[in-house]
């Protein structure tokens, strides 16, 4: 596998690539890496000729400096996996290569879709998130690009900023990876105690009660059971959602042809966790 260390090396092997006019499939990640991670790349390796990975941690999309400073970092171990998984090439770029004039966010309209849910308790992040990945995918020029729907909002952003940049991109979200208990795979998950983590299985399973309760209630009634469950338990819900998967709107009822997901962020002691899953 190559490692591809700045953005001029990068630009080399693309540039090999288009010049053979094969298809180069695209994960980027901020390592960290685990099987969710490993699905992407596995869909990338089965829908094109190269796959690329990047690893960077991007500081302009934490809101809090501190959990910035204890985002896991596993390079050595990041590499071997994505040998492993058959990966062709990863990206390891510096702050330098994404960022030449400094840690500022170029401003992108994201139509509301940031004003809900993460981007309301975590001002910034999308702005931060969109101008790392806008410019990963400018400087990688893919064909496709894998992303996960544990952060089903964020990939709605990447979808409707890639629309109106007009990048030459498809974007493609890939099924949400879980243990065997139904905990989503998340970098975070190995910061959890083993007791926090066998007591944030209780996401998942909220998730599919209000799944259970969306053929039987309107929305305004399945919220309240929800946060009444977290209420008793160990966990310290931030928000409980339901909203219209296209523009992740609330809704006041559940309507034949259009598409709802479910969305709960909590924290597992210092831990904070978010998932997802579809209603209807």
């Amino acid at each position: 596998m190559l490692i591809i260390k700045n953005r001029q090396e990068l630009s080399d092997f693309v540039q090999s690539i288009r010049a053979k006019q094969l298809t180069l499939g695209f994960v980027p990640t901020m390592g960290a890496l685990h099987e969710g991670h490993l699905s992407l790349i596995k869909r990338s390796i089965e829908g094109n000729q190269y796959t690329l990975c990047s690893i960077f941690v991007n500081p302009t999309q934490f809101n809090n400096p501190t959990d910035l400073e204890k985002y896991p970092r596993t390079e050595q171990e990041d590499i071997r996996k994505l040998e492993s998984a058959g990966c062709d090439a990863v990206y390891i770029p510096g702050v330098n290569d994404l960022y030449p004039q400094g840690l500022e966010n170029d401003f992108t309209d994201m139509g509301g879709l940031d004003s809900v849910m993460e981007g309301a308790f975590r001002p910034g992040h999308f702005q931060g998130m969109a101008t790392v990945v806008k410019r990963l995918l400018m400087q990688a020029q893919p064909t496709r690009a894998y992303f996960g729907e544990k952060d089903f909002q964020q990939l709605q952003i990447i979808r409707k900023m890639v629309k109106d940049e007009k990048l030459p991109v498809e974007i493609i979200g890939v099924p949400i990876v879980r243990e065997e208990s139904g905990l989503a795979l998340s970098s975070r998950n190995m910061r959890l105690s083993p007791d926090f983590k066998e007591k944030s299985v209780m996401i998942y399973q909220t998730l599919v009660k209000a799944k259970e309760l969306a053929s039987q209630l309107p929305p305004r009634q399945i919220i309240p059971i929800i946060e009444q469950i977290y209420s008793h338990s160990d966990l310290k819900l931030e928000y409980f959602t339901l909203v219209e998967e296209e523009d992740l709107r609330t809704f006041d009822d559940f309507e034949k042809g259009k598409h709802y997901r479910a969305f709960v962020a909590a924290f597992a002691g210092e831990i904070r966790l978010i998932d997802n899953i579809q209603i209807r």
